[in-house]
């Protein structure tokens, strides 16, 4: 693997949210990642990342964030260690700051999946290593790389695509949002009233982007399928919130992508969601399990996405 500057300057580097990278670390990044997953299907071994230690902590149950930075870093040369929060000191009350200097001194870098994003960013404030978020409350940045790496595949370019997000405008809303106005896409996003994006979050989201009109929220889905060119959506119900299950099923009646709305986007429109997903919610099966849908490429590719961002952090 070539030594970069835009690799130099990344090490150390935590990454809370997509607001921690420049325009050119994410086009770095997703060129890595391009790289490595070309490297990956002709079966070549690189291991850049040879005795080093990635310690994962998680607070929430995962299946493609864990077995994609676990086997990432295998790939790249090191070693994953699993830490789920509930055998850590810290499900015992030990201090967030004493937990990251312990940590520090023993990892190379630390993946986080937490509930509170407050507390990701107390660990990053007091670790003296790479702090990446696995997904939090307010944010899923790796996630958005592995989108912004999908519909680079499909459309070549990220300047000027027209992304739809329908649906709750959660915290891969919130990524899609810094992600859209980090590289130049337009984004809508369509949800109901009361779950709508966090005006904070939409602020954050206008001061990065150069084209005021990038963003487009409405309670429309129709408004915002119009000529898209990526069709998003998530769960209605995420971890944590199953009381309120039977609250959003009907608050989100009307907002599930199914063929009538991918009629509505582009031709070339592709589909993509985060998953899990439930056909027959969010979703409709002709839809995910359709020719125009792209989530199982956009899975893997939270593979390549992370090892990019592995390399780019945790490399020399």
């Amino acid at each position: 693997m070539k030594q970069t500057i835009e690799q130099q300057s990344m090490a150390g580097k935590s990454l809370l949210s997509l607001q921690d990278l420049t325009k050119e670390e994410i086009l770095y990044v997703l060129d890595l990642a391009a790289e490595l997953k070309s490297q990956h299907q002709k079966g070549e071994l690189i291991q850049p990342l040879a005795g080093k230690t990635l310690g994962m902590i998680f607070e929430k149950s995962s299946t493609r964030t864990r077995v994609s930075f676990e086997t990432g870093i295998y790939q790249l040369g090191g070693m994953g260690l699993y830490l789920n929060s509930k055998d850590l000191q810290l499900g015992r009350g030990e201090p967030v700051a004493d937990t990251a200097k312990v940590l520090s001194g023993y990892l190379d870098a630390i993946m986080i999946r937490a509930n509170s994003h407050k507390m990701v960013e107390e660990l990053a404030e007091h670790a003296a290593i790479p702090v990446i978020n696995g997904l939090t409350d307010l944010f899923h940045p790796c996630q958005a790389l592995a989108d912004l790496q999908t519909i680079l595949e499909y459309k070549g370019t990220l300047e000027g695509v027209k992304l739809a997000y329908i649906g709750d405008a959660n915290n891969v809303a919130n990524s899609l949002m810094i992600a859209a106005a980090k590289t130049g896409m337009q984004i809508r996003i369509a949800a109901p009233a009361g779950y709508q994006p966090l005006p904070e979050i939409v602020e954050k989201a206008k001061k990065i982007g150069d084209d005021p009109d990038f963003l487009l929220i409405t309670e429309s889905p129709e408004e915002a399928a119009a000529g898209a060119d990526v069709l998003y959506t998530d769960v209605w119900t995420s971890m944590g919130q199953e009381e309120e299950s039977a609250a959003r099923l009907k608050a989100f009646q009307g907002y599930q992508v199914n063929e009538m709305l991918m009629n509505s986007a582009a031709s070339d429109a592709i589909f993509l969601h985060c998953l899990p997903a439930h056909r027959g919610e969010e979703v409709s099966a002709a839809v995910i399990d359709g020719p125009q849908s792209a989530v199982f490429q956009e899975a893997e590719n939270r593979l390549h996405a992370q090892k990019a961002l592995m390399l780019a952090v945790m490399g020399k």
